[in-house]
């Protein structure tokens, strides 16, 4: 049953904006399934690695930058393009995370992050 209260692209952005700042443990545990999987390259598959990782992050760089650019859905899949600077005078970076969801939970993950040159040759920028 669909919770009407809160959509997919909001559960995204949640789990997103609230691991930033060192509360992966607590959004996990509401918005990520049992047999959640991700494809991040630098870490086992598994929910409880990534999480892990994520809480190590957020306490290594407790002044993370994080800002949402854009948000798509299509069907089960939700796409977030973001900008993170581990810190506020860090260099940028662009992200993109695209959620899979079953019965409001996230069930996979992927992400995909680029450095932001300091000088771009593209005037139009990456955001």
């Amino acid at each position: 049953m669909k919770n009407q209260s809160i959509s997919n692209k909001e559960i995204a952005q949640e789990l997103l904006k609230l691991s930033a700042k060192g509360k992966s443990r607590e959004v996990f545990g509401l918005y990520v399934g049992p047999n959640f999987k991700h494809h991040n390259v630098y870490f086992k598959g598994d929910a409880e690695t990534l999480l892990l990782a994520m809480e190590e992050d957020a306490a290594k760089n407790p002044n993370k930058v994080f800002e949402i650019q854009r948000v798509l859905q299509d069907g089960d899949l939700v796409a977030v393009h973001s900008r993170a600077r581990q810190n506020p005078e860090g260099q940028d970076i662009a992200l993109c995370h695209i959620f899979k969801f079953e019965d409001d939970k996230i069930v996979e993950l992927w992400d995909i992050g680029q450095p932001v040159p300091d000088n771009c040759i593209n005037e139009n920028g990456m955001f």
